[in-house]
């Protein structure tokens, strides 16, 4: 049995010793859920020595590139050795390769953005049963496959989001189409099938018609082409939602140097410093992210928390992030970051990542 197995094991003891240690006891009222221990110590020492590895769903992405310098960081601040590793290509087959090789690596921490919620669960649960704390970030995959879940923001206001900046756009009148990642992106359906109820049952969005969803896979040239083609089958389409930030440039990319420059609006989630010209020259006029530096850094944070028994994945438990703050974790052992920043002319030179 090695060292992070025993860790894991040993977790509800650790738990009970914080709490010992902090004068208070499980059951005791701290605002946790049923068989949460919500006393666990969020100031409890993080073990160093971890290895982390962080899986995004395609290298070569500033979105997961930007996670991985504060995933980095954070683990530099505890002591740890950091890897970034992936395929070229936002696919679940190609994931699963990778999380074997750091399965038999015996890594400590991975910190996963999955492209499929339940094609890489055999291969987790084997990395879990190695002793390897899964911690899925950005995307994530079916509950029990993973110890824990970061999430950018909470899904219904990442959806209400995106479909409100667009109907602030045409007046809340006309066709829309949406250009997503992959067909099984956890976090992108998620937020369409927000946007979807919304349009069928708010009387505001009643002159708004989804025409069509369509998927660029995180590739640039396949989300250009797409969009391409949705402008060719729907001539009367009146705004674009790209809820990727490589749907969303490549999106504005094919606007900008056409007639639809200024005619069809776009916006979606894409980081500032991707969108910054786009904006500048008129493509774009607002566009919505979190800071996916902080995304990775509170999932680099929050495996840690896991790996060194501060937390186990129970409702109500509470850890310090670093200059993050301090969390707490929610139903299915989720953690979530924050919401979303609206990006636009008068702001968007303020960020840069």
């Amino acid at each position: 049995m090695n060292r992070r197995r025993l860790t894991l094991l040993t977790a509800p003891i650790l738990a009970l010793v914080l709490a010992s240690c902090s004068g208070t006891t499980q059951g005791e009222d701290q605002g946790g859920g049923p068989g949460g221990d919500a006393s666990a110590d969020p100031n409890a020492e993080f073990e160093t020595g971890l290895t982390y590895a962080m899986l995004p769903k395609s290298v070569n992405n500033p979105y997961f590139e930007a996670s991985s310098a504060g995933a980095e960081a954070a683990a530099n601040t505890l002591g740890g050795e950091f890897e970034y590793t992936g395929p070229s290509d936002a696919s679940a087959s190609s994931q699963v390769s990778y999380i074997d090789t750091l399965s038999q690596q015996a890594t400590d921490v991975l910190l996963l953005s999955a492209n499929d919620p339940n094609a890489l669960c055999s291969s987790l649960e084997q990395a879990r049963a190695g002793g390897t704390v899964v911690v899925t970030f950005d995307s994530d995959v079916d509950p029990g496959c993973r110890d824990l879940f970061v999430s950018q923001v909470d899904s219904d206001e990442v959806g209400l989001t995106l479909l409100e900046m667009a109907a602030e756009q045409i007046d809340a009148t006309g066709e829309i189409a949406i250009l997503s990642a992959t067909a099984n992106a956890t976090n992108q359906n998620a937020w369409i099938d927000v946007m979807e109820a919304e349009l069928a049952s708010n009387p505001s969005y009643a002159d708004m018609k989804l025409v069509d969803v369509v998927y660029g896979d995180d590739e640039d040239e396949k989300s250009f082409s797409e969009t391409q083609g949705l402008l060719q089958a729907h001539p009367d389409l009146k705004a674009i939602i790209s809820p990727t930030t490589v749907g969303i440039a490549a999106a504005a990319r094919y606007l900008s140097g056409t007639e639809f420059k200024g005619q069809v609006a776009l916006t979606g989630l894409g980081t500032p410093n991707q969108m910054r010209e786009f904006v500048q020259d008129g493509t774009v006029t607002e566009f919505a992210l979190w800071d996916p530096t902080a995304l990775g850094e509170l999932a680099a944070y929050t495996g840690a928390a896991a790996a060194s028994g501060i937390i186990t994945g129970a409702e109500g438990e509470v850890f310090t992030a670093g200059e993050l703050g301090e969390f707490t974790v929610g139903a299915d052992a989720v953690v979530t970051l924050g919401p979303p920043t609206r990006f636009n002319a008068e702001n968007i030179d303020d960020f840069d990542f």
